[in-house]
């Protein structure tokens, strides 16, 4: 692979840096500062803005709505979030008290789905403010992150170490992996409705297969900490390493190629492929990195970002 460039984008200090991303609907990226009680923007021209949340709330996960709005979950505060591109703040409260919410993502239904750490359910959050939940059956399971496919939502199941799918009805299968130990935490749905999740646990990268079949990738460096996964339009996933500090990309037969972030122990987290067809990563340190490279870019340009600081 032709080596990428990687620039780097400060949103924010250390101690509040982002750990999740998203495209918005008005085509800036937009992210969560666990830390710091924010949800931030960093427009097509690169500058950032941050809107206060409630304190003590930990917005963790983003996503884009159906509705013209972003919605993101409260770790701490275990409340759905909803922020409008202006900057205004709604929440929504589970009907289980101290679930932890986690992972959330806009279903093929429109409504939007997360997961229950602490409860071990799924929850549904529809726009007009109705929920439900569903229960995963086992208690200890860490459901963490949540992906839409055509028809139903996949999650990992950190601690049992199992993929998770839920269908739009609420029915719930759970797929156990190959490798104790796993620990899945990322999960991401292919445009050929491949399944990819990383196994933070066991330095590997896992795949289900439209047909069916699951296959487990060993990483160069077994204790890198694989963490969030995106795919592009290829089919190919890109995954963050946490202690690796490398943006990786893999390819359904299983070859690889690593991007090494220019600041050390940066620990990224959320990835996502954004509206200029880049790379783009969370970092800890108080920064986005985006991975640029045009003849590598999968979507078409939809935005301005600059390609270089």
């Amino acid at each position: 692979m032709t080596p990428r460039t990687v620039e780097e984008y400060p949103v924010s200090d250390r101690d509040g840096g982002p750990y999740a991303l998203t495209n918005g609907p008005d085509g800036a990226l937009w992210f969560t500062l666990v830390h710091g009680d924010a949800i931030g923007r960093l427009s097509p021209g690169g500058r950032p803005t941050l809107h206060p949340v409630p304190p003590g709330s930990a917005p963790t996960v983003i996503c884009e709505g159906p509705d013209q709005a972003l919605w993101f979950t409260q770790y701490r505060s275990h409340r759905i979030g909803r922020i409008t591109t202006a900057g205004e703040v709604t929440e929504f409260a589970p009907p289980t008290e101290g679930c932890g919410p986690f992972g959330i993502a806009q279903g093929p239904d429109g409504a939007l789905w997360f997961t229950e750490t602490a409860v071990d359910r799924i929850g549904r959050l529809a726009t007009d403010g109705t929920l439900t939940e569903h229960p995963l059956g086992t208690t200890g399971a860490f459901p963490s992150a949540i992906a839409a496919g055509a028809d139903a939502l996949w999650f990992t199941v950190n601690q049992a170490d199992a993929i998770g799918r839920i269908d739009l009805d609420g029915r719930i299968t759970v797929h156990d992996l190959p490798t104790a130990g796993a620990a899945p935490v990322g999960v991401a749905v292919g445009p050929d409705g491949s399944v990819w999740w990383t196994e933070s646990g066991a330095g590997q990268i896992g795949r289900l297969s439209p047909d069916g079949r699951t296959t487990e990738y060993p990483l160069p460096d077994r204790a890198a900490r694989p963490h969030a996964i995106t795919t592009d339009a290829t089919g190919a996933a890109w995954f963050t390493e946490w202690a690796g500090n490398r943006v990786g990309r893999i390819t359904a037969d299983g070859a690889t190629a690593f991007h090494r972030l220019p600041t050390e122990n940066s620990e990224p987290h959320g990835i996502t492929t954004g509206p200029d067809g880049a790379v783009w990563t969370a970092l800890e340190i108080g920064a986005l990195a985006r991975v640029a490279g045009p003849q590598e870019q999968t979507l078409p340009a939809s935005g301005t970002f600059p390609s270089s600081r």
